[in-house]
């Protein structure tokens, strides 16, 4: 009976994802099986509720009101001016620049520092995977973020739409792959909590 419980209370999915639970690049498509906390379906049925706007959001101008006026107030805070910028831009370089430094003092290479296109969407994709609970931290307990899944789906997709044209045939490819394995992905992970069993005193609805 309680291996009986113990398997209505998690859920398994298949794992395509592209890189291992360290962070490295699968070598392999092998397939291996993860298994998820089954309480995680409550963000299925309990999603959290959208924050309320904050109550000194700008307002929408009155038709009487300038339209200069109007672009002044939805637009924001005036951005920097090119010198602010320029200075900002120089002090951040040097500060990149004595990091580099010490990096190199400690024996490594200040190449593993710098970002590539290929290391932003890895780590967009593991962040995806950790919140489908498909990736973990070494000692840590996979969780689910549907949403925050979903949202991070989402941003790769934009990023894929707004880029085209622009990228490498490889920086193409593993954008493509990134997206496909996350949504295959994504869909499992939902359809295997849309599934699972409720566990014991956990209720759904309202009582009639």
């Amino acid at each position: 009976m309680a291996k009986k419980r113990k398997e209505e209370s998690e859920f398994k999915v298949s794992d395509r994802r592209l890189f291992t639970s360290d962070g490295e690049l699968r070598d392999s498509t092998d397939e291996q099986v993860s298994t998820i906390p089954v309480t995680a379906a409550v963000a299925l049925e309990n999603p959290p509720a959208p924050t309320a706007a904050p109550t000194g959001e700008a307002q929408p101008v009155t038709s009487g009101a300038p339209e200069a006026e109007a672009e002044s107030e939805l637009d924001g805070p005036e951005p920097p001016t090119d010198s602010e910028q320029q200075a900002q831009h120089d002090a951040y370089k040097q500060s990149a620049r004595d990091l580099d430094k010490s990096v190199e003092l400690e024996g490594h290479s200040a190449k593993e520092l710098e970002m590539s296109f290929e290391r932003f969407m890895a780590s967009l994709y593991m962040t995806a995977m950790m919140q489908m609970g498909m990736m973990h931290e070494q000692g840590g307990q996979p969780g689910v973020d549907l949403i925050g899944a979903r949202q991070t789906i989402d941003t790769l997709d934009m990023i894929s739409e707004k880029t085209k044209g622009n990228l490498t045939p490889k920086e193409k490819g593993f954008l493509q792959n990134c997206l496909y394995e996350l949504r295959m992905a994504y869909v499992e992970v939902t359809n295997a909590l849309a599934r699972a069993p409720q566990t014991p005193g956990q209720h759904t609805g309202t009582k009639g």
